[in-house]
């Protein structure tokens, strides 16, 4: 627990007129959650808790990551701003070595009186390794940090399976644990919510921003036995038709392909798609006990709850496991938000929005001050009217090459209510092309077709255009630029 309270936010939080009026904040993240999910039209996957959440929120169809890998996503969301402005491009790196006087999201809630907490998985951790430490937290951003450690992590390790042994957090990796909810850590994490939203609901002069990060579906996918069983592993899909899909691809599109997938057979993948999904309807039960804490101190009707995921994941399309590509798989998110101030309860919006718009959105609806350089919109016009249009598009990008080779390049993509285009490098090491109204599964790559010329043209000048505006204005480091869209752009 960060016990030190600067003299500036005791001043702030003693002259914050009618802070206990405004909403509280309830911020829920999965880790490596694709949009696998009941409320998404999954046909399979059980999660009734998230999903009676979409009934009375805002749900977003069109939702995407800036980045698909924990640490620079994770950074993107909570400082609201691009990978290529916070500088963090990989993991175990820390926004403060970069932009160290921005103001991060919980930040800025505690500058306006706010007592924020963060219990699990917020900033970037090395899972499964950094499980009951502070991970690369920032302690800024928090009043209190819990950090609670379960048997999957404590004692459960030498029991899971792993495509290479001995290796968990990077690799497909499971295990159907005897032992029930209440002794995982996520448990533990629903648990200390509990505990947390209970004093705060006897504080009644300041409103908290609470945030909560589960740790699955991360692999290990570890979860007790019964979550497998609700997934016999004969009915579980396998992607099909592979190597007829790879044909059209540039090689870069499939540069988060593992070695490891390689040992992959039928009955594994079967296997793993079956942890996978008992492992969100866990993380579901989990939230569940949350969201009931909330309602049961009657906490709700003052609460706006958000839930979200750090990046998608793939199961096997495009014969690609986990993260790190721009499909869609990946790329997706899961986005709900609910409470005071959204109106348009019950309501998807389906415009593209990007998880870079929850710090304008929040601070908005919260009437909370933010720094002047947020580079994501806005929200809340979607959650009085989800047919609100919002901007049109969201970009994200990945990085390729890199390492003891070096050449390490950028693919950027941008996602419009129809399409879906990108770049490699520029250009020079491929495009993508896909018309999610005829090909929503991006089966077919349409950007060498001479009759999607013009919209090759359109898309990557609305590309190019949407990447120059992630520059930071200043203070750029000649390492931070490496591999962007100079000199074909001009910084703003």
């Amino acid at each position: 627990m960060n016990r030190l309270v600067p003299l500036a936010l005791l001043a702030a939080i003693a002259s914050s007129a009618r802070a206990a009026d405004r909403p509280n904040v309830l911020f829920i993240m999965a880790d490596d959650l694709n949009n696998s999910l009941g409320c998404y039209g999954h046909p399979l996957v059980k999660s009734p808790n998230i999903d009676r959440l979409a009934e009375r929120g805002v749900r977003f169809e069109r939702a995407y990551c800036q980045f698909p890998l924990c640490g620079p996503s994770r950074n993107s969301l909570l400082t609201g701003l691009y990978p290529n402005s916070t500088g963090i491009l990989a993991n175990a790196q820390i926004f403060r070595q970069t932009i160290p006087s921005h103001h991060s999201l919980p930040q800025a809630f505690r500058l306006q009186g706010y007592f924020a907490a963060r219990i699990g998985k917020l900033y970037h951790y090395n899972v499964p390794k950094s499980i009951g430490t502070n991970g690369h937290d920032d302690p800024g951003s928090w009043e209190m940090e819990l950090n609670p450690a379960g048997c999957d992590r404590m004692e459960e390790e030498p029991h899971i399976f792993s495509l290479t042994p001995g290796q968990f957090g990077g690799t497909l990796s499971w295990y159907a644990s005897p032992k029930p909810d209440q002794y995982h850590t996520d448990g533990l994490l629903a648990a200390d919510a509990e505990w947390v939203l209970e004093r705060c609901a006897r504080q009644k002069d300041r409103p908290f921003f609470l945030a909560v990060g589960f740790y699955r579906p991360h692999t290990p996918y570890v979860s007790p036995k019964p979550y497998f069983d609700r997934y016999p592993k004969d009915k579980m899909p396998v992607v099909q038709g592979v190597k007829e899909d790879q044909a059209d691809l540039p090689a870069p599109a499939l540069g988060s392909y593992k070695r490891e997938q390689d040992k992959l057979t039928d009955d594994l993948r079967r296997e793993c798609v079956q942890a996978y999904f008992a492992s969100v309807s866990f993380m579901d039960a989990q939230v569940g006990r949350v969201l009931a804490a909330l309602d049961r101190l009657g906490l709700a009707d003052n609460t706006i709850v958000v839930f979200i995921s750090d990046h998608g994941y793939h199961l096997g399309e495009h014969g690609l496991w986990q993260k790190m590509s721009i499909f869609e798989e990946s790329a997706r998110v899961p986005l709900i938000i609910a409470g005071p101030g959204v109106k348009a309860r019950g309501q998807v919006a389906k415009a593209p929005v990007g998880l870079v718009d929850l710090y304008p959105t929040l601070a908005e609806l919260c009437n909370v001050k933010a720094p002047k350089n947020l580079q994501g919109q806005s929200l809340a016009a979607m959650l009085q009217d989800a047919a609100a249009p919002g901007r049109g598009w969201t970009v994200s990008q990945v990085s390729r090459g890199g390492g003891k080779r070096g050449g390490r390049f950028f693919g950027y993509t941008i996602r419009t209510p129809r399409w879906r285009y990108t770049e490699w490098d520029n250009g020079e090491k491929g495009r993508e092309l896909y018309d999610h109204d005829a090909d929503p599964r991006e089966l077919t790559n349409l950007a060498d077709k001479p009759d999607c010329a013009d919209a090759v043209k359109d898309l990557s000048a609305q590309l190019r255009s949407a990447v120059g505006k992630t520059f930071p204005a200043s203070g750029q480091t000649p390492e931070l630029r490496e591999g962007l869209w100079a000199p074909n752009l001009t910084d703003p």
